[in-house]
């Protein structure tokens, strides 16, 4: 175990991660639960991230809204956000005041209460939430497109925020279902960064959330899985408030599972190969500096319950229509899967990966929420120690056995979103592609969390993403 980092579980279940860091006295606490968008039964698109605001409702202690303002007025902040895969809670404040933040955290999870007033406003602005970040933004509503296209049966295909005619169906009755179902301890996973020993941490997780009773058996989270992808499928929207045209190309990849992270670690390295560095990147040498493209970049995020996605985005340089810019895309990879990986860009690849994980240690806030999303996610303690050791050991045999898996699918979806008035990608068939380069993509697509919140691991990029990309989470 590395220094500072302790783990231990409750007898009600509540596993819990503390992260000691002295440096300032200050202290994060999340509090994550194992459940999210891709848990949702058919027809109740949305609860998840409904339930997420209401949680902020009050309880039989704390009147509506009351929790935020007393993280407020003693000097902190708290925000809350929701995934495919967990709804997540967190406060950061002095660290004398843990015990407060504690106690109000593990009451709103054991004392929730909603009112017949307070459901149907704040379903309200979740729909007022949709109609700003989705229905009123081009680029958001293509990436709902996009992912409803490329997740044939699994629930990461619909939206975390819901879909609009389910979000207006949806009841108090549907919202105390749900956190009487899964907001429990056994279900949930408490994080605590920042200036304050194990033992303190302990002794107040065994006072505040030690007495809070295990709802049942947590059940195993069984999700229907994707069918074998045979064919590559396209999709173009148009949009006069689009300004240049954009392509995004996505298809499934793995997802970095307890105890075996190797193929997802080549794959983060492979999507910093091709689009990482704006300047360094293979796919900036071959398409941005020969003036075929304005933008390109490639991503990819393993932290995931069930198979993700590796994707690629460009923006076409002015005057190249979309056919020819992805012709040349085309190219580039196909290029890249004969020439293999240069030794010298790997070894620099590594490095600033290894670099950014020590980077991000120097904030308590970040690491909480690696532990957390990671042990959120089926990952263990141990998984995330690892992680940053498993990507330095990345081989280039590695990265190309990855590289010709998921360039080379036939699975993947290809998407153009054009400006209103722009020539269309193609003219109802795919244009035609080198054989050997197959199509490529990005990660999961919904809506940016706080400014607070690091971003989900995904790999580093010099290159601001087109608006297309959107981080998996939907902040409340």
């Amino acid at each position: 175990m590395p220094d500072g980092i302790s783990h231990f579980t409750l007898p009600n279940g509540l596993e819990t991660v503390v992260i000691q860091d002295e440096r300032a006295p200050v202290v994060v606490q999340m509090v994550w639960y194992k459940i999210g968008a891709a848990d949702e039964v058919p027809g109740k698109s949305g609860i998840a991230h409904y339930l997420e605001h209401l949680m902020f409702k009050g309880t039989d202690m704390l009147q509506p809204g009351e929790l935020s303002k007393t993280v407020t007025a003693n000097g902190g902040s708290d925000n809350a956000f929701t995934s495919w895969d967990f709804t997540a809670y967190f406060q950061r404040i002095a660290s004398d005041r843990l015990p407060l933040v504690m106690q109000m955290e593990a009451d709103r999870m054991a004392n929730l209460q909603i009112s017949d007033d307070d459901w149907q406003a704040e379903r309200q602005v979740v729909l007022e939430e949709r109609a700003q970040r989705v229905d009123s933004n081009p680029q958001a509503l293509f990436a709902e497109e996009m992912n409803a296209i490329l997740y044939d049966n699994h629930p990461y295909g619909r939206p975390i925020i819901g879909w609009r005619d389910e979000i207006e169906a949806l009841t108090r009755d549907d919202a105390i279902a749900w956190y009487d179902s899964h907001y429990s301890p056994n279900e949930a996973v408490l994080v605590i960064a920042g200036d304050v020993t194990p033992e303190e941490a302990r002794a107040l997780a065994e006072e505040h959330y030690g007495p809070i009773p295990a709802k049942g058996e947590a059940k195993p989270r069984i999700r229907p899985q994707e069918p074998p992808k045979r064919t590559e499928r396209r999709i173009e929207m148009s949009d006069p408030r689009v300004a240049q045209p954009t392509m995004v190309r996505s298809v499934l990849a793995a997802e970095r599972n307890p105890g075996d992270q190797d193929k997802a670690a080549a794959l983060t390295v492979l999507a910093d190969l091709l689009g990482g560095s704006s300047q360094t990147s293979e796919l900036a040498q071959r398409l941005m500096l020969p003036g075929k493209a304005l933008w390109v970049g490639a991503s990819y995020d393993g932290l995931s319950l069930d198979r993700t996605e590796f994707r690629l985005s460009m923006i076409p340089a002015d005057g190249t229509s979309p056919v020819d810019a992805e012709a040349a895309l085309d190219e580039a990879l196909a290029q890249f899967l004969s020439d293999g990986v240069d030794e010298a860009d790997l070894e620099r690849v590594r490095t600033r990966l290894r670099a950014a994980q020590i980077y991000a240690r120097d904030s308590a806030h970040g690491r909480a929420y690696d532990y957390g999303q990671g042990l959120s996610t089926s990952l263990t303690v141990q998984d995330v120690n690892d992680w940053p050791d498993i990507l330095g050991a990345v081989s280039a045999d590695q990265v190309m056995a990855a590289a010709r898996e998921v360039l080379s699918a036939k699975g993947h979806v290809t998407g153009w979103l054009l400006p209103a008035e722009a020539q269309p990608a193609s003219d109802g068939a795919s244009p035609e592609p080198d054989e050997a380069a197959a199509p490529i993509p990005d990660a999961p697509i919904p809506d940016a969390p706080d400014s607070d919140m690091p971003a989900p691991d995904t790999a580093p990029t010099d290159t601001p993403a087109p608006e297309t990309q959107t981080n998996p989470e939907v902040q409340g």
